[in-house]
């Protein structure tokens, strides 16, 4: 087999995967709006698995796309001081937004 038919396999590979991410991606976010229309008592555990799955395969869709983990770690940290700054409703109200940036802080220390 020679180096073309080996990059043609890989991106082929690759390709599959993306759509397999999407797939996924799909999967996952319409079984979080099912749960939801049911109510979250008794299901929370479903609720975080689902959440969880969608944020994994964010970040291995955008490394499928030649993103690095840290670009979106960084772009999810610019965002969430943007957010505080700009006083988003979810900030002003709750103080989420600090509290995720909080979070986020105190799990890389």
């Amino acid at each position: 087999m020679g180096k073309d038919n080996e990059r043609s396999i890989d991106i082929a590979k690759n390709i599959k995967l993306i759509e397999w991410l999407k797939s996924e991606m799909l999967t996952s976010l319409a079984e979080l709006f099912r749960l939801l229309t049911n109510g979250i008592k008794g299901t929370q555990n479903a609720i975080v698995d689902c959440l969880a799955n969608i944020i994994i395969v964010c970040y291995l869709l955008g490394k499928r796309l030649g993103i690095q983990f840290s670009s979106i770690d960084k772009n999810i940290e610019k965002k969430i001081k943007l957010g505080i700054v700009e006083e988003h409703d979810v900030e002003r109200y709750y103080g989420d937004l600090s509290a995720l940036g909080e979070h986020i802080k105190q799990t890389r220390e």
